[in-house]
């Protein structure tokens, strides 16, 4: 192993974590089998999670971390020389520098960060489904809606177009006979083709769209949706940007939490090419406050974390969680997580002494440590740390006290973030919510068209008249106006009657003729004009 220089510690292949009996190292090439921080509250695992992202961000892996109280924000700012940390730093042979690290923050509220935006269409019907704990019924009512609006051009881009095609797909029950006046009914029959969607299911469908909505499921759903190749940057000097989710008013959203991580890891695993074994990941993964996230998750985010943490290791990325208790991770997740930093548990209940026979018995035995005991013994800062080594397979755990960041420790004021806001390589690419026209649009403007007269009797004076023009040119033309569209009688009135106001019908003809004449052509425009018109007005 590389020795390291006595700045840093960390070296081409391998991040300094910390140092006890033994100095500990986590190694790039082994860095996205995963892992996982866990420790009681105040004990240091935010400041653990910190050094790693500087790390990776040193060697060049571009980290994404939610910061669930905004401690972690201050990896943006120079680190500050405090007698504590000079003295850490001093006692494992390091020269304390004062560093910080290109970051880019980003806020599914769009407050304290960029926008984080995601459309219908790109969640899918499966994805959201499972987000809104939807039984196998409503889940294939909501397959319906999706490929109905996949076949008629409707673009679901935000929650107004999911909620006014669950309403286009139901059967109106208050229109019977014919569907002559309902501009919604071939859609409606479309639905009905793949099974029978009923007014009841959608309203379920619709209240669990209410409660995301409460959520702020509004403002996560739009565009422009988020790039998942802006995560993947580095700065100038090489170094991977630090991309931190704002998620202090987030986590008070399980639902809403819950989309963003099920879209960002199903969209990142379907866009990265597989990689194999690279010498350093492409990107690292930082969840705080793990446990959140798996409490009130549905069973569908429990299937998909542990399908992404057993196949996106090949893809380059790794997933690391940070929590209080190991068993707050499912067992199956858990199996999958080869690198482990512990710091310190308290046994005051029987779930806690869970906690830590649970812990200690994850780590491969050291000799000469007792790890349920040392477990509740650890101190501020120091951890129980085993990483992968050599054939992947996890190292003896050893006592370490970690190193101290390079950058603040801490929150950075609003003035700072907005800064740094100012100066983000993807200003003014997100803040900018655009409503562009899609399925709620597209269907309104079908209900409208609908609604207007028919006989063109709006288009001013002579427009019943105009009407029948519209109809007659329909017929010689083959023209098949399409329910929930303006006629073709409306058309012509509205485009004519604008150069025949104020004039008396029988006036208008010459001009009439003219206009016609020109419009639609030849021969048989002036026959038109001449006869079919002629006998309307004689009538």
């Amino acid at each position: 192993m590389a020795t390291p220089d006595n700045k840093t510690a960390d070296t081409d292949e391998n991040i300094f974590i910390g140092k006890g009996d033994e100095t500990v190292w986590l190694t790039l090439a082994l860095a996205n089998r995963h892992g996982l921080v866990t420790g009681a509250t105040g004990t240091g695992k935010t400041v653990s999670l910190q050094v790693m992202a500087e790390g990776f961000a040193r060697a060049g892996v571009s980290v994404f971390a939610a910061d669930i109280k905004g401690d972690l924000s201050g990896i943006s700012e120079v680190g500050e020389a405090k007698d504590f940390i000079v003295k850490r730093a001093g006692e494992m042979g390091l020269t304390f520098q004062p560093d910080q690290f290109s970051t880019v923050f980003w806020d599914v509220f769009g407050e304290q960060g960029h926008p984080v935006r995601a459309t219908v269409t790109e969640m899918g019907p499966l994805l959201l489904s499972r987000m809104l704990d939807l039984n196998d019924v409503q889940e294939g009512v909501l397959n319906v809606a999706f490929r109905v609006a996949d076949e008629n051009g409707l673009a679901l881009i935000d929650m107004k177009d999911i909620r006014a095609l669950l309403d286009a797909i139901v059967p109106d029950t208050t229109k019977k006979g014919a569907d002559a006046d309902d501009p919604l009914a071939p859609i409606r029959k479309a639905a009905q083709g793949y099974g029978n969607v009923t007014r009841a299911t959608v309203g379920t469908i619709q209240r669990q769209l209410l409660v995301l909505e409460n959520q702020g499921g509004t403002k996560f759903f739009g565009e422009p949706a988020l790039s998942l190749k802006d995560f993947m940057k580095t700065d100038r000097d090489g170094r991977g940007m630090v991309n931190i989710l704002v998620a202090d008013k987030l986590m008070q959203s399980p639902r809403l939490y819950a989309t963003f991580l099920l879209w960002m890891l199903s969209e990142l695993f379907e866009e990265l090419p597989e990689a194999g074994d690279l010498p350093k990941p492409k990107m690292v993964f930082f969840f705080d406050e793990a446990h959140l996230l798996f409490n009130d998750a549905p069973k569908a985010l429990m299937d998909k974390i542990e399908q992404v943490v057993r196949l996106i290791r090949s893809k380059g990325v790794g997933v690391y969680f940070v929590t209080q208790n190991p068993i707050d991770v499912p067992d199956k997740v858990l199996a999958q997580l080869g690198n482990r930093v512990q710091h310190a548990l308290r046994a005051f209940t029987p779930r806690d002494q869970k906690a830590v026979t649970a812990a200690a018995q994850t780590f491969r035995p050291n000799p000469k440590l007792d790890t349920a005991r040392v477990i509740m013994e650890l101190g501020k800062g120091e951890a129980l740390v085993s990483f992968l080594e050599g054939g992947g397979t996890p190292a003896m755990v050893e006592r370490v006290m970690v190193r101290p960041p390079s950058a603040r420790i801490g929150p950075i004021t609003p003035e700072e973030r907005k800064v740094i806001m100012d100066n983000s390589p993807v200003k003014g690419k997100y803040d900018t919510a655009i409503d562009a026209e899609s399925a709620y649009e597209i269907l309104q403007k079908r209900v409208a068209g609908m609604a207007a007269p028919a006989d063109g009797s709006d288009g001013g004076t002579g427009g019943g008249i105009l009407g029948q023009i519209g109809s007659i040119v329909g017929t010689i033309f083959g023209t098949n106006v399409s329910r929930g569209r303006m006629s073709t009688g409306q058309i012509i009135a509205r485009s004519v009657t604008r150069s025949v106001t104020n004039k008396v019908v029988g006036g208008a003809v010459a001009d009439l003729g003219k206009s016609m004449g020109g419009s639609i052509g030849g021969s048989v425009g002036r026959a038109l004009v001449r006869g079919a018109l002629g006998g309307l007005l004689r009538r």
